[in-house]
């Protein structure tokens, strides 16, 4: 029997969640959206049978639902995972988890009071290099990884000014929150490991400057607020002794957009990377994946040939969630491993606001 499923929000993601679930067998029974209209035009446009102006009324009116997909800005998260997981329903949110690693533990302890399970769309662990370099890991082949560089990193990619991605009230942050993507990836391939101090600055140079409007986002609004940073950088080390240092922009001179994970271990290195020929435009992007090793005194660099994954693991993620709920899968995240992240987000927040280092 499928898993009937419904999707909070009827942006852009909708195509990948919805396209998700029914790969993963699922039935995608409502859509709901508070803009007036969205969700009917969502409806006949993705093919789902019933549409709702609130959560409140699709909880009320499809009692059926027994997995919901939240695709709104970032401040809604929290109050919209807690509402479903008290409705019984199971949760598969947008990143980032939460404005705050605080706002996820009570998503957390939400989740283990209903007896539910809550994962977070980090797509990028879906991407078939990703996976490949995970296999590589878990196997041996790697070893112990004692340090990672965790890049996004955008020339032309501010999206929309005004608008709630700027609002720090509506977003929680910048690129920094935005794009944690591979912050996320770094720190999955080095197992997760508890943070212990990170430093960390951020910039805001090019925020306001139109110049650095990305091809994607939310138009302008006029009038609208624009107060978060347009860069950030850290370095975190983990209890375990290993490091991490990042990079992620929305509006940096670079030579062009960088998506990237490299990192060293100690039977060998590698790195997984997405390189863009334009800002934010999947159809120009060469995505590589690779392992460097020592073998009989040469330095090789091997080549690791994966499926091409246009969409960077979007459908794939989605499929996870459904398949972690049906025990076809393991799941590719856990809330605990949110927390661990949003503590790093918080920290190198706070150490750009201080100045100095921070302890976890």
């Amino acid at each position: 029997m499928s898993i009937k499923t419904a999707v909070i929000g009827a942006g852009g993601m909708l195509q990948y969640h919805s396209a998700g679930f029914r790969q993963a067998g699922a039935e995608i029974v409502a859509v709901a959206d508070a803009a007036p209209g969205a969700a009917s035009k969502a409806a006949a446009k993705w093919d789902i049978p019933t549409a709702y102006d609130s959560v409140e009324a699709m909880l009320l009116g499809s009692p059926e639902i027994e997995a919901v997909s939240i695709i709104v800005p970032n401040k809604f998260h929290k109050s919209l995972a807690i509402q479903c997981l008290e409705a019984g329903k199971h949760v598969f949110s947008e990143k980032p988890p939460a404005l705050n690693a605080a706002e996820v533990e009570e998503m957390i302890a939400a989740a283990d009071k209903a007896g539910k399970k809550i994962l977070f769309n980090y797509n990028n662990r879906a991407r078939p290099e990703s996976q490949a370099m995970m296999r590589y890991i878990q196997d041996g082949t790697v070893g112990r990884i004692n340090s990672a560089q965790a890049k996004w990193i955008r020339r032309t990619g501010i999206p929309g000014f005004g608008g709630w991605f700027t609002n720090k009230e509506l977003s929680g942050g910048g690129p920094l929150i935005d794009l944690l993507h591979m912050v996320d990836l770094a720190m999955y391939f080095m197992g997760y490991p508890e943070p212990a101090h990170v430093l960390g600055q951020t910039f805001s140079d090019f925020i306001q400057d139109k110049n650095f409007k990305g091809p994607w986002g939310i138009p302008d609004r006029e009038g609208g607020v624009t107060d978060v940073e347009n860069a950030a950088h850290g370095f975190v080390t983990f209890k375990t002794g290993q490091v991490l240092s990042l990079q992620v922009s929305w509006a940096e001179m670079i030579k062009r957009e960088e998506v990237s994970v490299v990192f060293q271990g100690t039977k060998a290195g590698g790195k997984v990377e997405r390189l863009f020929g334009i800002d934010g435009i999947d159809s120009t992007a060469i995505d590589t994946c690779e392992l460097y090793v020592q073998e009989n005194g040469h330095s090789v660099n091997r080549s690791i040939t994966t499926p091409v994954c246009e969409d960077m693991g979007r459908i794939g993620s989605a499929a996870n969630f459904i398949d972690t709920l049906t025990g076809k899968a393991e799941p590719f995240n856990t809330p605990e491993q949110s927390l661990r992240l949003m503590q790093v987000i918080d920290a190198i927040y706070a150490s750009a606001a201080s100045g100095k280092p921070v302890s976890i």
